[in-house]
């Protein structure tokens, strides 16, 4: 059953591992030394700006987004995965391949620029007893929540990026190059990943680290499919964004801390649900009582409703035939409720992230009407809660790691931004 991304990069574990001298075992997933001596980064000037990239996709039929970066000199255009739930971008490298998957473009020739093993980048990759195999490089492996993962070598290349304020930089930055890629069963046909967390290694980390922008990310994506991705805080009026303090126990990813779920304006049962934002996810995911919970609640809701389960509708789990095929959420509004979530800020106060019917329900090929929230426990998350991409549709989402704060507002994200005035 396609259901779109499982949750990439939600939980990943990187891990160092022993070196080979020949890529000739593919089922020996082992490191390789594969480059000589590195050549220097040089750092680029300071500027205070932002970057703004258009973002391709959908939640539903195609089940992803995804980024273009031109990456090398001369530059090559890349798509790649856009991930607030992981640090590490790569891409399937041709170093050479042990094992990579069908992808839009050639696959990346890396440069002889190596991240050594001892550089604080690679260290932010692996646990701090970790010892280097390869001094002169650093290995990592990756792995995803839905089975995935990437092993290779960290780089250096040129990132040519075109700035708001009319500035062209080109600075060099680190980057995975993946020579050994296991497919998860939501994979997508893809160059690799933009990875867009807290980390030290995510590209927007390092560009505030050479200080380039500041260290904010954000994404808007169009329930029209389609929308815009940027790093950088001169976007947006802070003051007519929502903000809620990020949560300090989990260090590793956005999570706002703990959350109720509102169903049609009113409380529910389901409390404390520690949510996380993940723009790797198409769907939003709740732990096993929260989502039969909800289940419950939707079922009630539709007892005395001219709906009917769609048992031969695998779009989703849960999918509802009317007596004629839906053509949008517009068919549905009568028959379904809101959703929100209550976050407690720290004080007495509470912040709201509404989600409205087309934050949870989509409308298949079919015609019936399906719930978008699905079973996390089921998918393997535990008791995570994941709040996915269907749920954060016509709202500018923004990760302040500065600040230490998480924001919405509901924004056109047919466009793209130019100055402030332009996206609320």
């Amino acid at each position: 059953m396609e259901i779109g991304k499982v949750v990439m990069g939600v939980l990943v574990m990187l891990l160092g591992l022993s070196g080979w001298s020949a890529a000739s075992d593919p089922q020996h997933r082992r490191s390789k030394s594969v480059f000589p001596e590195p050549a220097p980064s040089s750092l680029i000037n300071i500027v205070r700006s932002s970057l703004v990239f258009p973002l391709n996709g959908n939640v539903y039929p195609m089940g992803y987004y995804y980024v273009t970066l031109n990456i090398g000199q001369p530059p090559k255009p890349y798509f790649l995965d856009p991930d607030t739930g992981s640090d590490l971008t790569w891409l399937q490298c041709d170093a050479p391949c042990v094992r990579c998957t069908k992808a839009p473009h050639p696959l990346y020739r890396p440069t002889n620029d190596l991240v050594i093993c001892k550089d604080p980048l690679c260290a932010s990759l692996h646990p701090p007893d970790h010892k280097c195999e390869h001094p002169q490089q650093c290995d990592y492996e990756v792995e995803y929540a839905d089975g995935g993962s990437s092993l290779g070598v960290l780089v250096r290349d040129s990132f040519p990026l075109n700035f708001t304020n009319g500035l062209q930089l080109v600075p060099r930055l680190a980057l995975g190059c993946g020579y050994d890629q296991i497919p998860g069963p939501s994979s997508h046909p893809l160059d690799g990943v933009l990875g867009l967390g807290k980390g030290k290694s995510s590209i927007v980390s390092q560009l505030s680290d050479q200080g380039v922008i500041r260290n904010v990310v954000g994404h808007c994506v169009s329930s029209r499919g389609g929308g815009f991705l940027f790093f950088g805080d001169d976007l947006y009026d802070s003051s007519r964004v929502v903000w809620t303090p990020m949560s300090r126990d989990q260090h590793a990813h956005y999570s706002s801390g703990y959350a109720e779920l509102i169903f049609g304006g009113k409380t529910t049962v389901s409390k404390n649900l520690q949510v996380t934002f993940d723009s790797g996810s198409s769907y939003t995911y709740l732990n096993s009582l929260a989502y039969q919970s909800l289940v419950h609640l939707v079922r009630r809701d539709l007892s005395d409703k001219p709906l009917k389960e769609a048992l031969d509708d695998q779009t989703l789990p849960l999918c509802w035939r009317g007596r004629r095929p839906f053509k949008s959420i517009r068919d549905v509004k009568k028959f379904f409720k809101p959703l929100a979530l209550s976050f407690a800020d720290g004080r007495r106060s509470k912040t709201h992230y509404d989600i409205p019917l087309e934050g949870y329900l989509i409308i298949s090929l079919k015609g019936n009407v399906c719930m978008g929230i699905l079973n996390g426990t089921e998918a393997g998350l535990q008791d995570f809660n994941i709040l996915g991409d269907i749920s954060m549709q016509d709202k500018m989402v923004i990760y302040d790691n500065e600040k230490y704060l998480i924001g919405w507002t509901p924004a056109n994200c047919d466009r793209l931004p130019k100055f402030k005035a332009s996206i609320l």
